[in-house]
This record gives structure tokens, sequence and C-alpha cells, in this order.
């Protein structure tokens, strides 16, 4: 049996949602899996149709933390062919008593506290215990090593995702209303955050609508940057270049990628925050669309740089402009995106489970 325990389920919505139920369907493919995760008010309809058990766990969250801990301790000690325990973050491992294989998941900001420090100190207490940690990619690897968690005990393998599926027409043919003939386009799917760089975009776009006057840039997300950044378009005057959407459907946000040129999200390091991979690169690579990202993270795991995309210095405004420039330039974004729907495929599950399946 393999046990799961994880913070970041389905129904909830978000990237590590996205990885953890991945990672956990995989796995019950290969052997009987037991999850333990949060609760979540919509779980029940969800848990009946899924392939394994999952115990939800509620309350306060500090109170959680510890009933959570409490019932798999139990849990673990009434089942003796419990082969492995994978885990989300290093959180979700810290109260637990057991001497079974286990396998700690990192993704960078999480394990990103100063050295020295009571919480570096608590990260290294739990991923210096465990049989394997598993990182999102080789920056959080040499992060992680910085941090002081043992080198011989990190594995990089990247998050998964699954084959896309065929679009229906009546999205596509809503995506290109919305876009209303507007050409080259660019898009980016993400949170409103500052290290999503969104800002710098649209001040390249300022300079890259003299060039492509009919270009359109769609932001898809939310955040607590939106306001500031259509305030940002107002004041350059990129109204008709720059398109807002939020709380769209899942077919229409693939629709929209789908008839896009260029994906673009140069990522940057923000207080203690940065990409540790970025799954939305991979993403968009699967549509055949090829993307711009930072040198700070882990984008280069997801971008081989000017072959499936490019990798710039997202704090350097000028090399936004000349990376989106160069793609625009000849149409070169149309052989990248070949190329980058061609590498993506290493990315889907039914290849990254053999990875796991190595330290199973």
């Amino acid at each position: 049996m393999y046990l799961v325990l994880t913070r970041s389920f389905p129904p909830d919505v978000g990237g590590m949602q996205n990885l953890m139920w991945g990672l956990t369907d995989s796995i019950a493919k290969i052997n009987l899996t037991k999850v333990f995760a949060d609760y979540h008010e919509n779980h029940s309809e969800f848990d009946k149709n899924v392939a394994f058990s999952i115990e939800r766990v509620g309350g306060a969250k500090l109170f959680r933390k510890y009933r959570k801990a409490y019932l798999i301790n139990n849990f673990i000690e009434q089942n003796k062919n419990i082969k492995c325990i994978i885990s989300d973050h290093w959180k979700s491992l810290e109260l637990i008593k057991t001497n079974k294989k286990k396998i700690c998941l990192i993704h960078s900001k999480e394990i990103n506290h100063d050295n020295g420090t009571r919480l570096n100190r608590r990260v290294l207490k739990v991923l210096n215990n465990v049989d394997y940690v598993v990182s999102n990619s080789e920056f959080t690897k040499n992060l992680a090593i910085t941090k002081g968690i043992k080198e011989e005990n990190i594995k990089i393998i990247n998050p998964g995702v699954y084959p896309i599926k065929e679009i229906e027409k009546k999205y596509l043919i809503e995506a290109d209303k919305m876009l209303n003939k507007k050409s080259p386009k660019l898009v980016t799917v993400s949170r409103y955050d500052k290290r999503k760089n969104h800002e710098k975009v649209i001040m390249a776009l300022r300079n890259l609508k003299e060039i492509y006057p009919n270009i359109i840039y769609t932001c898809i997300g939310t955040g607590d940057e939106e306001d500031n950044l259509k305030k940002l378009v107002k004041e350059l005057s990129l109204e008709n270049q720059v398109k807002f959407l939020k709380n769209i459907s899942q077919e229409l946000k693939n629709a929209l990628i789908h008839k896009s040129d260029i994906f673009v999200m140069p990522s940057i390091i923000y207080k203690k925050s940065v990409e540790g991979f970025g799954i939305a690169y991979v993403e968009a690579a699967q549509h055949g669309v090829p993307s711009i990202g930072g040198k700070d993270g882990g984008a280069s795991d997801a971008i081989q740089n000017n072959e499936t995309g490019l990798i710039c210095n997202g704090n350097n405004l000028d090399e936004i402009y000349l990376s989106i420039k160069n793609l625009l330039e000849d149409k070169k974004f149309i052989e990248m995106g070949k190329k980058a729907k061609e590498f993506s495929r290493r990315f889907l599950w039914e290849n990254i489970i053999n990875k796991y399946k190595e330290i199973l």
C-alpha cells in the first residue's frame, strides 16, 4: 500500500492540487493507495468517484494539523503493509512517527527560508530524515542544497500532465470572437502576482504595438495585482491591446491558449516567491504554443531555450521586448511551437510515473 499525505487535493483547484491528483491517480494504478487530505466542502461527490480511499480531515488549521497527524500515525500503526509514504509538503510529515520509507516533494517557496532560522531548522529536520526528496526542477534542487538539504537524497522529477482533449468547436469559435481577428496573439495564464511579471510584458507591449498595431495580449487569471495592472494598461493607452479575463471555463481557457502565438511569463524572484517549475509552459506547449520564461526559477526545465521557446532575464525590460520581437519575426513561433508540442510529451504522467517507480 502507498500512503499519500496532502494538504492540497481536488476538488480544490490549483497547480498543487493538479500535481497531487496526477501523482496519486498514477500510483494507484500500481498498488493499493490511501490518501489523507484536508477537508473540502464539495468533496463527497468527488471522493466516491475515484479508484482509491480518501480520508478527509477538517477543523481549524492548527487543530487540523495535530488531528490529521494523530489519525495518520494511528493508521500506520494498524497497517503493516504500507510500502511507502508520499507527502506533498514537509509540514505534512513533520508530526509523522514511522520508519517506513518516506518521499517528500519540494517546490521552492516552502523551503526558501534563511539558513539557521527556526523555519529552516524545521525544514531540515524533516527533509534530511526522509528517504527521497523529490524536486520539481534543477533550480529547486540547487536551492534545496544551499538551504542544507542533503544532495544525495534529492531526485529531480518534473510535474506531469495529462494528454489534452480535443477542444470543442464552439469554444474555438468563442475564442476567435474574443480575439477579434487581432494578431499577433500573446497569452499568459497565471495569478496576477508580482513574480509572474505581467507588468513588464505590458510595458514591452507599448513598443511592440508600434511594429504590430494589431497585437493583442490576453491575461487569464485573478490576483492581488489585477487592479494595478489594469491601471498600468490605462496609463499606457493599451486598452485595445490587453484583455483581462477571469472565471472562464477550462475549455475556453484552452481554446484561447490554442489560438495564441506565444505564451509569455518571464517570471522573477519576488521576495521569497519564485517559479519552482512552471507547468503552465508545458500546458501551452501541448497546444503547440512556444513560451517565453524567466531565467530565475525552474522555467529552464520546462522550456528548451532557442528550441521550444526562449529564456530571458525577467528583470530586464529590453530582454523581454527583444524575446517577444524575436519570436514574432518571420513567425519563428510556428516552428518553435511544433518543437514545443513534441517536447511536451516527455511530461505526460505515463512517462513521469516511471521515474517515481524507481524510488517507490
